[in-house]
């Protein structure tokens, strides 16, 4: 599961001196007026290889996010600049991290006429079923997930010198994150080239949530007959009760909860940027970054070729359980997603830009990817701009993407239990997918709109398809206002 994060921003740079009758000089401010961006967009996925349910199953999810970013003139020489997300999505997929429908009931310990009998099903032997192909209405089902970053710049005289710092802290359900960096720009032959160094860290703890069955086994101590499991009935593959306390029935690994719960992450960023002429200009830039810790989500399960398969729920559904006519039984994991403690990402991008006239402009951009994981990519991208009008301009696209597997990843039912790293997690496996897209963007650089002291820079709105060769599809369409207070 993946959502998709917009974060918006830039700066322009001048340099303008005035000189009074008594020679005094004065220098612009780096920022005049206060501006923001306000950033909403919808995002709506659909696909059939959920990581929660082992690389089968309901990927349906919905998200709608907003993010408002503030840059405010603090002095003459200095800028804050600050974001804040708020993301709020629904997901089919982590819903089902506990998709048992009768789960997590535990004792009866009131002292009414009641008992456990209530739960069971007359045709099933328990009321507790599930399916990776429906929602569980569990309370993982949906989150919100918060962020907010802070970025304090002082600017050199000449305004060719930048220095930065930030700060940024990041909440959802699962884990936290607080991270800083420092940066610098520098900008040179007649500001015609630039020079971008920067770094930042991120210090992330996880709450670990768990599949159902594996965090109530290792909870319990293993013990098949209580909490969750009591009274539920456990399935051999040919729907036949297996025996709790006997060696044929179900285990998960060995290995047990993960207890280094950090994820600490390094960048080093160096970009370029050069105007080779009044029609072409170009950049390179890269985000090296090293993580340590844990990397591996452990909300995702895995199944194993070498192991039995055990199940909960209705014993008629398992043998269509990988097809979506299955309405009422989950298969008990073999364990969670594993992967090395360690992890190095080199991407290495390229943008160029060529103005045709003033009705057409190309921005071209490729990047290429690789880690130690095994993982390589390639993304190339083409958007034209075109000028319809005096105040609007409409922005086709198209990016196209393919990249190879992590060397620890196979399918549902694809790994062995004599591995020690495993992921069904499709979005580290090969594919390729296209994305096509348009937007319309209306700018008023002299703020004629306004209401009171508020002046309407812009407005953007973005319509995006994206298709990946595994099935999965998404929708997105976003929107961006940009403000200026006078």
């Amino acid at each position: 599961m993946k959502r998709i994060l917009l974060i918006l921003g830039g700066l322009l740079l001048t340099k303008v001196y005035a000189q009074t009758s008594n020679d005094t000089v004065f220098k612009k401010r780096a920022l005049d007026n206060t501006e923001v961006n306000w950033l909403l967009s919808y995002y709506n996925q659909s696909g059939d290889h959920a990581a929660v349910t082992g690389g089968i199953g309901n990927e349906k999810l919905k998200d709608f996010a907003q993010n408002i970013q503030v840059s405010l003139p603090v002095s003459a020489d200095h800028v804050l600049n600050v974001d804040f997300t708020v993301s709020a999505y629904t997901s089919a997929s982590s819903s089902n991290l506990n998709p048992f429908t009768g789960a997590s009931r535990g004792d009866d310990d009131d002292d009414d006429d009641d008992d456990d009998d209530k739960w069971l099903d007359n045709n099933t032997g328990s009321a507790i079923t599930g399916t990776p192909w429906v929602a569980s209405s569990g309370a993982s089902y949906k989150d919100v997930w918060l962020n907010f970053n802070a970025n304090f710049q002082h600017y050199s005289d000449d305004r060719n010198k930048i220095f930065g710092v930030s700060a940024s802290i990041a909440d959802e359900f699962d884990y936290f994150s607080a991270g800083g960096g420092l940066d610098f720009t520098y900008i040179f032959n007649e500001k015609n080239s630039e020079i971008s160094l920067g770094t930042n860290v991120y210090f992330d703890h996880w709450r670990p949530e768990y599949p159902t069955e594996i965090k109530t086994y290792f909870e319990t101590g293993g013990n098949l007959n209580a909490d969750f499991f009591k009274d539920v009935p456990i399935w051999d593959e040919n729907g036949n009760p297996t025996v709790k306390t006997g060696n044929n029935t179900w285990r998960p690994s060995s290995e047990g909860l993960i207890e280094n719960k950090a994820r600490n992450t390094y960048v080093l960023k160096i970009g370029f940027s050069q105007i080779l002429s009044r029609n072409l200009q170009f950049s390179l830039f890269t985000d090296l970054t090293y993580q340590t810790g844990w990397l591996a989500n452990p909300m995702q399960r895995v199944y194993f070729a070498d192991k039995p398969n055990y199940y909960i729920g209705n014993a008629a559904d398992i043998p269509r359980y990988t097809s979506k006519e299955n309405k009422g039984v989950f298969q008990l994991a073999d364990d969670f997603e594993r992967l090395p403690g360690k992890r190095f990402k080199f991407p290495l991008g390229l943008r160029v830009n060529y103005y045709v006239n003033e009705f057409m402009v190309l921005r071209s951009y490729y990047r290429y990817y690789t880690d130690d994981w095994g993982l390589q990519s390639h993304t190339a991208e083409l958007e034209v701009p075109l000028k319809i009008s005096s105040g609007f301009t409409l922005y086709p696209s198209y990016r196209y993407y393919i990249q190879s597997a992590v060397k620890y990843f196979a399918p549902y039912e694809g790994h062995y239990s004599t591995r020690k790293y495993y992921t069904s997690d499709y979005d580290l496996s090969a594919f390729t997918a296209h994305q096509f897209g348009m937007g319309v963007k209306y700018t008023d650089i002299f703020t004629r709109m306004k209401w009171w002291r508020i002046g309407v820079k812009s407005i953007h709105l973005d319509l995006n398809r994206y298709v990946r060769s595994n099935g999965l599809k998404a929708f997105i369409i976003s929107t961006n206002l940009q403000f200026v207070f006078e």
